[in-house]
């Protein structure tokens, strides 16, 4: 029920939208759908749904985002609010987008068999409905400068990863090719890389050593001021 006080306001409708990105072990990729009810039917589209009234903005982002993709658990921040008066020619629809981060070999095929979802590279994106292109590129722009400073970037790799993934996942992320050498001199310097006792022999028969990202390392030197810096160096 409207309170007496605001029954003169406009009431407006709040959707969230979700930015999902995946890293396949080559490349960036974006969780996109076929939205399947008007406008715009049969488009492509992030994942989205409508607040309500007894969740937080937080509470329906996960909310939606597991109801249209089974994922949990995961990555998941609060990017910004998109109130253009006409994004929506249905309603007056104010859209706060969300975007998270997966391992694609860790959820794809449950993604794409049971919610109809597909992946696309982010240099081959179709084109999509209201705005949500604008969302992509906000997001993407934030994923940047936040895995420059943080260690995001790790939330789009398995537990367990060699240096050249991780190299790898970094040329994705800001679309450049890196130096090998000054890339793991900037990594190693972090401390923040916990080297295992396993290799990976997929890709040649000496392999190459698996590394952890070391969380209770990286809380010690936050707490004890340090400012790490994850972009790396071309």
């Amino acid at each position: 029920m409207i309170g007496s006080q605001y029954k003169d306001q406009d009431h407006l409708l709040v959707a969230l939208d979700c930015i999902i990105f995946g890293f396949d072990r080559s490349e960036l990729k974006l969780l996109l759908i076929k939205r399947d009810f008007e406008p715009e039917k049969g488009k492509w589209s992030l994942m989205g749904g409508f607040l309500t009234q007894h969740e937080s903005l937080d509470e329906s982002a996960e909310r939606i985002l597991h109801k249209l993709t089974g994922l949990e658990n995961i990555y998941l921040e609060q990017l910004q609010a998109f109130g253009e008066v006409d994004r929506d020619p249905v309603e007056r629809t104010i859209s706060v987008a969300y975007y998270a981060l997966i391992d694609i070999l860790s959820h794809s095929e449950e993604i794409a068999e049971d919610y109809s979802a597909s992946w696309f590279s982010i240099h081959e994106l179709p084109e999509l409905i209201f705005d949500h292109r604008q969302m992509v590129d906000a997001a993407l722009k934030r994923l940047r400068h936040k895995a420059s400073t943080h260690p995001v970037g790790f939330e789009l790799l398995p537990e367990k990863f060699t240096l050249p993934e991780l190299q790898k996942l970094y040329e994705a992320i800001y679309d450049t090719q890196i130096d090998k050498r000054n890339f793991r001199r900037r990594m190693l310097g972090t401390d923040v890389l916990r080297k295992t006792n396993q290799k990976q022999k997929k890709f040649s028969k000496k392999g190459a050593w698996l590394y952890e990202f070391d969380s209770e390392k990286y809380f010690e030197k936050m707490e004890q001021g340090d400012n790490l810096v994850f972009k790396p160096l071309n």
